[in-house]
């Protein structure tokens, strides 16, 4: 819920990676790396540098379009694939054909997933942003009910 905190408080975290999660030693998450994160004055603000790690790149900032908060979502919907599947849910050794990938090409869904995985990253790896899955909708995801402790949510 790291993510949602910063979101209520308008910033912007624009390198959100798998490398920018660090774990405690009681098992908590930490989010780390705010060197390029950006606070923006309202919640209906934009951003419009293009940041970021490509891997994790939304389309919309691969496209030099503004952006939002659910820049952020989708690449936490690209960490979580990583997790599940192995690997990113987009690569190539061109960042030419990254971008290209990542704004044109349909994500490859594994076998194993399960429908409720899914449905999830799908909400989170939707290349529209405005139907981006995000907050408040976002812990209500039927797969993610089970993991979420509801004492963590914030107010």
């Amino acid at each position: 819920m790291s993510l949602e905190y910063i979101h209520k408080r308008k910033i912007l975290h624009r390198d959100l990676k798998s490398q920018n999660i660090f774990l405690t030693r009681n098992n908590t998450l930490k989010l780390g790396d705010f060197g390029i994160s950006k606070v923006l004055e309202n919640t209906n603000d934009l951003a419009f540098s293009v940041l970021g790690t490509p891997y994790y790149m939304s389309p919309e900032v691969c496209q030099r379009e503004p952006y939002n908060y659910t820049s952020d979502v989708w690449s936490l919907g690209c960490i979580l694939y990583e997790l599940l599947v192995g690997q990113p849910p987009f690569s190539t050794t061109s960042l030419f054909q990254l971008i290209k990938k990542i704004r044109y090409e349909c994500i490859q869904w594994p076998a194993h997933l399960s429908p409720g995985a899914r449905s999830l990253l799908s909400g989170l790896l939707e290349k529209d942003s405005r139907r981006r899955l995000s907050w408040p909708d976002l812990p209500n995801h039927p797969w993610l009910c089970h993991l979420v402790r509801p004492d963590l949510l914030l107010p």
